[in-house]
């Protein structure tokens, strides 16, 4: 039985343009068929067994010639697979997305196009250009600023529009606006050239017809970059946006584990940031565990515990998954008041229904959790206190000695992330930033860097048990939350680096 091909377009640098249905996709693929300019942080939409084949199709290096990849698209359809077809921008726009949906009805295979955003027009929009604007233009030509492989290129004396926009315009720059002044347009006319667009890499060089292409040269602009021209430039001082955030230009080394890594991600980015996911630590969950096993049975009415303490959202997420594995639900917690460490670990409980009887105001660590314990006057009883297998001795020591008996449950161990690669990375893209979220994330990042990186590099600190951690482990330490949250996290970034506007 045949296949299914979705050519689908990826839109034009930023992961979070793809449309719905696009992911949607994206989630069902077995193979997935991607270019050069669609976000490879898509292909983590992809199930894990999906295969992934990189048909390139940058500018002067191809993966795959197009004959090549229609071949693919037919090949692994007729092999009665899910294939999406991961194209920048959209498929119909200058992505050649016709030429391969025609080969794919030549052969009878089924197919549906998934339109994307339009590197065209979203490029010019992050750079604070609208194609269109009121009393300035009515009209926008779009082209492209490669020839066809054997053919004519477009004459752009001919083309009108108040604005026009052209793709893949760098190599022939001079000559689109050389063109376009003989064509008739003033040598004044406003005109703009956008590297990158809609992502962390963007840079945009304005100037006129007439003095454009040399800003450019000594810009040293690379592909794929957008030529727009007209008055609608001229809006770009009050409407450049995407510049303006905070954190644009900035790359900042995330060493959370992936699974963690969002939140602060997300945060980063919609602040302007380049973000750089290398996970410091991994977890590893013990298995078999009969201490858990035997602290799950004990639970439910007349258990003999009075407090559930979670100190991490590993934690926290372990137990319960495992508790939830049993076939034991909240149920079984019923009469346990749920301490937790901070809001993170809080916001762990969610997805199982959960929330904490009790958590700091403020100091989101051990001894946080001590002048809770002591100032709400909680009576002293049993506590299960399921937790990593590396912690300091405080909290156990601190409650033993307040009355409180602590049993502690070893859920998992922290090790060291894959950073076998992390010196190279940092030769390739240098970073601004580095974050450290835990003690465990400064020994292990400290121990995979080189000298020279460990004296360079700049950390922020989620908190002073994390600062001091870093600092053993020979990072410079820049900033310190000052609150152990990921919000307070990305507060400090903030902070540290001047403001721009």
């Amino acid at each position: 039985m045949a296949g299914m091909v979705y050519l689908v377009g990826a839109g034009p640098g930023d992961p979070g343009l793809l449309t719905l249905r696009g992911a949607a996709v994206l989630a069902k693929a077995e193979t997935v068929v991607y270019d050069h300019l669609a976000p490879l942080e898509l292909l983590s939409l992809a199930p894990k067994e999906a295969k992934l084949i990189d048909a390139g199709k940058e500018s002067f290096k191809r993966s795959l010639s197009q004959e090549a990849i229609n071949e693919t698209l037919a090949a692994e359809a007729q092999a009665g697979r899910v294939v999406v077809r991961l194209k920048g921008g959209d498929p119909y726009i200058f992505g050649r997305g016709g030429e391969e949906a025609l080969y794919l009805a030549s052969l009878g295979l089924a197919f549906e196009v998934v339109p994307g955003v339009s590197a065209t027009v979203a490029v010019a929009a992050a750079a604070g250009i609208p194609l269109t604007h009121r009393g300035l233009s009515q009209t926008a030509t779009l082209a492209t600023g490669h020839a066809q492989e054997g053919g004519a290129g477009v004459d752009f004396t001919t083309l009108t529009g108040e604005t026009l926009a052209v793709v893949m315009g760098r190599q022939n720059l001079a000559l689109i606006c050389e063109s376009l002044i003989k064509g008739g347009r003033s040598a004044q006319t406003l005109a703009a050239a956008i590297e990158w667009g809609a992502t962390p890499k963007q840079r945009t060089i304005t100037g006129s017809l007439a003095t454009l292409p040399s800003l450019v040269e000594a810009a040293n602009l690379r592909p794929p970059t957008l030529l727009v021209v007209g008055a609608v430039v001229g809006l770009r001082d009050q409407l450049n946006w995407f510049e303006k955030r905070p954190l644009f230009g900035r790359t900042i080394l995330v060493t959370r584990t992936k699974a963690q890594a969002g939140r602060l991600s997300e945060l980063l980015k919609e602040a302007g940031a380049k973000v750089l996911e290398r996970p410091a630590i991994a977890i590893h969950e013990l298995s078999p565990n009969p201490e858990l096993l035997a602290a799950l049975k004990s639970l439910g009415p007349g258990g003999p515990y009075r407090y559930l303490v979670f100190t991490s959202p590993n934690g926290a997420d372990l137990f319960l998954k495992a508790l939830w594995a049993r076939g034991q639900d909240a149920r079984a917690l019923a009469g346990l008041a749920i301490v937790v460490m901070g809001p993170g670990t809080a916001a762990a409980l969610r997805p199982y229904g959960l929330k904490p009887d009790h958590v700091p105001a403020k100091t989101y660590q051990a001894e946080g959790l001590l002048d809770l314990f002591q100032d709400l006057n909680l009576p002293p009883g049993p506590v299960l206190w399921p937790r990593a297998a590396t912690v300091r001795p405080t909290l156990a020591a601190g409650l033993n000695a307040m009355g409180f008996k602590v049993d502690e449950v070893v859920l998992y161990q922290c090790e060291p992330g894959p950073l076998e690669f992390l010196n190279e990375d940092l030769a390739s893209t240098p970073v601004d930033l580095a974050t450290i979220t835990s003690a465990s994330v400064a020994t292990y990042l400290g121990q995979a860097l080189n000298e020279a990186n460990r004296k360079a590099l700049k950390v922020v600190a989620i908190g002073p048990i994390a600062s001091m951690a870093a600092q053993k482990a020979g990072l410079t330490v820049v900033a310190v939350s000052k609150v152990a949250t990921i919000e307070s996290l990305a507060s400090a970034i903030l902070d540290y680096f001047p403001k721009r506007y």
